[in-house]
């Protein structure tokens, strides 16, 4: 047993190493090659697939023709954060599943790397595509700048509105700045997709706290119009004996540190166990193993096929080395005399012939399972608490924490807030991705675009 105050740190340069992309881009050539086997379909699935409806075939052509400039417009026009989409999206449930290629036994066209190429070609060349509009006269302020926040801030701006954001973090960009790893999502590139918005005149005030700094009422006296679209907060208690030990991590934190300018959390000749099997337990545990971990185990309390992480999300972890551990249940952490985590307690499962409100079979423990797991560090990855107090410092009408919205405009209960992303997410409001917070930002906008042109009009 490693003893967690003996744990040792990588040292930076491993660090940088084991943290640096690991997914290589497309070289000019292979570029060149896979967007020439690409049939430019008319009326194209892979359109359709895409919740921001970017032209694919188009940006595609544009490539093949070495118009790099009209293709990273015509990704960027239909998508703030397409950088980062380019790297975060299950393209292979979207687009690239979409593909007319699928059918014939052929490969799809690989559209994430080639909108990383597309993107990738405009960070590095300097240049901005867009500009803000004419002022119309009319003030909107954006609560959260993560993908939604963002995406609804460009777009308003492009209207015409004076733009203020308002982030409670020292750094804007959401979850692609601060809580997808960086081996997966560099953070400069989140940086840039922030930039390009500041560029456009809008005003992003970091390390404003609602409730502190301003308070709500402040916001919706002050603005014409108001998105609101903060992120999820921390990760849930399991509620189980012993979370308070040194050594336990909320995951959220845990990912958030590795892309800060500190020192990592020392794991190495760690025994990791990772409770949760979504996309941030996978990144959780691809970070342990990244950070010296000597065993990292993914526990689960259903099977395999319940798991919510991507597909290509457990891949990657099953290539990095991390196991996982079906059908268990934690009970307790169990701590040395020091206060320091030395083993979890867990149970195995079975499911019962009960059907939960989500439609999945309900786990039970099977008596007389239980057993234990030598572990020097716990991350909890059950998902993350929901903004409540935020939403009701607002006044608005929530199903316990998702924010009730017209699906038609986003409206909110308060007719001069709108919501988008995490914080409308739930309840049947769509799949949690980047690219559909960064679409419901999209159309918030358009809703209040449309909202005070109507206005506009009558005024004149």
């Amino acid at each position: 047993m490693v003893q967690q105050s003996r744990l040792a740190s990588i040292s930076p340069e491993t660090f940088q190493a084991n943290f640096a992309e690991a997914v290589a881009g497309l070289s000019p050539k292979a570029a060149m090659e896979e967007s020439n086997r690409c049939l430019y379909c008319y009326d194209a699935p892979c359109i359709k697939a895409c919740p921001t409806g970017i032209n694919i075939p188009s940006f595609i052509k544009r490539i093949a023709t070495g118009n790099m400039k009209g293709s990273a417009k015509t990704i960027m026009e239909s998508n703030p954060v397409g950088a980062s989409c380019a790297r975060v999206c299950p393209t292979e449930e979207l687009c690239e599943g979409a593909c007319v290629l699928n059918d014939t036994g052929s490969k799809p066209i690989m559209i994430g790397l080639l909108q990383r190429y597309a993107t990738d070609w405009l960070i590095q060349s300097g240049q901005s595509l867009f500009a803000a509009g004419p002022a119309n006269g009319f003030r909107a302020a954006v609560v959260g700048g993560g993908p939604a926040g963002l995406s609804a801030a460009r777009e308003l701006a492009r209207s015409g509105f004076a733009v203020t954001v308002f982030e409670a973090k020292p750094l804007a960009g959401g979850l692609n700045t601060h809580g997808i790893v960086s081996f997966r999502l560099p953070m400069p590139v989140s940086l840039w997709e922030v930039e390009q918005v500041k560029k456009l005149g809008v005003d992003i005030r970091t390390g404003v706290k609602i409730g502190v700094d301003i308070t709500a009422e402040q916001i919706v006296n002050d603005y014409d119009a108001v998105v609101l679209a903060v992120g999820m907060g921390q990760v849930p208690s399991l509620g189980i004996e012993g979370e308070s030990l040194a050594g336990v991590y909320d995951a959220i934190a845990f990912i958030e540190n590795t892309k800060k300018d500190t020192l990592p959390i020392a794991l190495s000749g760690a025994k990791v166990a990772v409770i949760g099997a979504g996309n941030t337990a996978i990144d959780a545990a691809t970070c342990s193993v990244r950070l010296g971990a000597e065993n990292v185990k993914i526990v689960y309390r259903r099977a395999k096929e319940q798991m919510t992480a991507y597909p290509f999300e457990y891949e990657f972890a099953k290539q990095d080395g991390v196991e996982f551990g079906w059908m268990t249940m934690p009970k307790r952490i169990i701590g040395d005399d020091a206060g320091k985590v030395t083993h979890l307690e867990c149970v195995k499962m079975q499911f019962s012939s009960e059907v939960g409100k989500d439609g999945r079979p309900v786990p039970q423990p099977i008596e007389g399972s239980e057993f234990l797991m030598e572990v020097d560090a716990v991350v909890l990855a059950i998902g993350q608490k929901r903004q409540v107090g935020l939403i009701e410092a607002f006044g608005l009408k929530h199903d316990r924490g998702v924010v009730k919205i017209d699906p038609a405009t986003r409206v909110t209960s308060h007719p001069k807030i709108y919501a988008a992303g995490d914080v409308a997410f739930g309840s049947g409001g769509g799949e949690a991705m980047v690219v559909s917070a960064a679409q419901q930002g999209k159309e918030a906008a358009a809703a209040i675009t449309r909202r005070f042109a109507s206005r506009s009009n009558e005024a004149s």
